[in-house]
């Protein structure tokens, strides 16, 4: 994990993005130059926001939960991850991009003043890293179920991969700590959830072929 610049905060660099956006669309790519020197960790937590606040980017989720997959796994191989150019060239509208950009910062605001380095053992070596590789990794993965209209299927999923990718630009791990129980809970809710909606549909497609045959 790379240390941030201590002269850039966590919400200015969100805001200075969300000011260089005029165009009408920006893409993955764009917008990953634009917050890219706080590194990819920050724009992993950049693209859990939408997930995690009262705003929506239409036609996000596949997308940024690959690109969320493919950072954890580069965290948890200690390499650069392998993005593919179809998922960098996706073009999202400025219109939902910015207020994401806003908000977020506007979240950072109130809590990067208590962030500094602490439990450093958490971010400080091979190990360590990953697991908060395979942390962000399986938040993702949760995040990608098909769970429309579930309270919380994207809360909680969002915020196992903010606190790690916080935790680690900061290293901070008690801010990490959290994102290791977050992740658990994530797991079992939305699993069970997932699990119960494919059995109800296993149940219906039953009865409707028996309905059928007979």
């Amino acid at each position: 994990a790379h240390l941030r610049s201590p002269e850039t905060s966590l919400s200015a660099a969100f805001e200075r993005a969300a000011g260089e956006l005029r165009s009408h669309t920006v893409t993955v790519r764009e917008l990953l130059e634009l917050i890219g020197e706080q590194g990819l960790l920050l724009f992993c937590a950049f693209l859990a926001i939408p997930f995690l606040l009262p705003v929506a980017i239409p036609g996000t989720s596949t997308v940024f939960g690959l690109l969320m997959v493919l950072i954890g796994a580069g965290v948890a191989t200690d390499s650069l991850p392998l993005v593919p150019n179809r998922l960098l060239d996706h073009a999202l509208s400025s219109v939902h991009v910015v207020p994401a950009l806003q908000k977020g910062a506007a979240a950072f605001r109130r809590f990067e003043k208590l962030i500094r380095p602490r439990a450093l053992a958490m971010s400080g070596s091979r190990v360590a890293n990953f697991i908060n590789g395979c942390v962000i990794v399986i938040a993702a993965l949760v995040l990608m179920l098909p769970l429309p209209l579930v309270p919380f299927t994207n809360t909680i999923p969002a915020l196992a991969v903010v606190l790690p990718s916080i935790g680690m630009v900061e290293r901070d791990g008690i801010v990490i700590a959290p994102g290791y129980l977050a992740t658990v809970a994530a797991a079992l809710y939305c699993g069970t959830i997932f699990w119960a909606a494919w059995q109800a549909g296993s149940g219906a497609a039953e009865w409707l072929r028996s309905v059928i045959g007979s």
